[in-house]
């Protein structure tokens, strides 16, 4: 039920979803960050490639611990100044900015590993909630807006994000080759970068943006007045799992197989780009290295491409969705998005990599509004936050099981070719697009 079925919030304007969504543009801005960079930064520091998967559970097993847990809490939260959501944005972006300043500057593989904790912990902290505040404050009919309108921020800023690199070599000139040890000096700037646009996006959203205070939400005074403990919070996500709704389940399955194909395409794509088609290798002569960075960097270029695309066909997906449905408009996106994956082991000219980044920027739309707009007529009303965070388990166990598998998979059957595990990658973005035409019921 959504938290209006019974009290009628006020429609927003714009301007004021808008602000309640630059939030989002900083959390992105760091997501892709380490996303575009973390591969190379972990192979720079010498990690062996059929090692990188394990080096990215930061992600996923913060995201299964911290999420539902975050999600809990900020249900119960509320500070007449501070608000419910707004205080985990601050906390999560400011320690979210620091681990962003200080990733460029490691060393050594365990405290690049690390960071990347800290930066994933936090990074959840300022996320998760993000998610609730849209079905907090918009009612039904503004919905589809309010996460789309998180989609075009989203794009924008992973867009910039991800060209930050490219663009401070071709543009500045600053350096994107790096001995054994270092960690090249276009993404050191890039990160910093990074921590200013995190920590100041955020910062905006809270302070122009306002919650509803608890006595304004049905059914929110007899959560805030329930047991605070540990003990009750545990049973009570455990509750939340057990009697997921119907609904919840089939899209939760769809997002299982969903997620690996971005997993295995942000694991391996940069450093494939750089290897298979500019013919690059970071351990070789000075123009073999000349052609890695430039393979790294050209990937990014197209990384953030598919943002770009994100971003322009967010104005478009209200009007699909609106048409076709939810659930058919989801279907198509990844179906097309599985096929751009899928294409990229067939390319050898450079530039078409940006007709399958297209394909990918499609399906990245879709994926980042489309499931939240399913579950938003469907979760019980004064458990948002603690549903989102348990719907985010169905990002993050995939993850960690492409963790875990995806080392010996590349060791013993793909033979250590990063292509082929970004194709396997599409295959499954496929199957996910299948189970969601077959699974939900009507329209969605």
């Amino acid at each position: 039920m959504h938290l209006s079925a019974t009290y009628k919030l006020p429609k927003l304007s714009l301007s004021q979803i808008i602000n309640m969504s630059i939030g989002f543009f900083g959390i992105q801005f760091g997501w892709d960050l380490q996303r575009a960079n973390m591969g190379v930064i972990y192979h720079n520091l010498g990690a062996d490639v059929d090692k990188i998967p394990y080096l990215f559970l930061a992600a996923p097993v913060t995201g299964l611990l911290v999420q539902p847990i975050i999600g809990y809490l900020s249900d119960r939260t509320w500070h007449p100044t501070f608000g419910r959501r707004r205080p985990y944005f601050f906390i999560g972006a400011l320690l979210s900015s620091i681990a962003l300043i200080l990733m460029p500057y490691s060393s050594a593989l365990w405290m690049a590993a690390g960071l990347l904790w800290v930066l994933d912990v936090f990074g959840n902290v300022a996320m998760e909630p993000f998610r609730a505040f849209v079905i907090d404050k918009l009612p039904p009919e503004q919905v589809n807006q309010g996460f789309i309108m998180q989609s075009l921020f989203i794009g924008l800023g992973g867009c910039i994000a991800s060209a930050l690199p490219y663009i401070f070599t071709n543009i500045f000139e600053i350096s994107n080759i790096a001995a054994k040890g270092r960690i090249a000096d276009n993404v050191l700037y890039a990160f910093i970068t990074g921590a200013f646009f995190f920590f100041f996006g955020v910062l905006y959203t809270i302070l122009t943006t306002k919650e509803y205070p608890p006595a304004d939400i049905p059914h929110k005074e007899k959560v805030l007045a329930s047991n605070k403990g540990f003990g009750s919070g545990f049973r009570e996500i455990m509750e939340a799992i057990t009697n997921m709704p119907q609904k919840m389940k089939w899209v939760a399955l769809v997002q299982f197989f969903t997620w690996p194909g971005l997993f295995l395409m942000w694991f391996y794509y940069a450093l494939a780009v750089a290897k298979n088609i500019f013919k690059g290798d970071d351990r070789g002569s000075i123009e073999a290295q000349k052609l890695f960075g430039e393979g790294k960097d050209f990937a990014g270029l197209t990384l953030a491409f598919y943002n770009v695309v994100t971003l322009v066909f967010a104005f478009i997906l209200p009007l699909i969705a609106n048409k076709l449905g939810r659930k058919l408009t989801h279907t198509i996106c990844l179906t097309i998005g599985g096929i751009g994956l899928i294409s990229i082991g067939f390319i050898h000219e450079k530039n078409n990599l940006f007709l399958a980044m297209t394909c990918i920027g499609i399906a990245w739309a879709s994926i980042l509004s489309m499931p939240y707009a399913l579950l938003s007529d469907t979760l019980p009303a004064g458990k948002i936050g603690i549903y989102m965070g348990i719907f985010n388990f169905f990002i993050v166990l995939p993850e960690i099981i492409a963790s875990f598998c995806y080392p010996y998979l590349m060791s013993n059957i793909l033979n250590n070719n990063m292509m082929l595990a970004v194709q396997s990658g599409g295959l499954l973005m496929l199957l996910a697009g299948f189970l969601c035409l077959i699974g939900i019921k009507g329209k969605g």
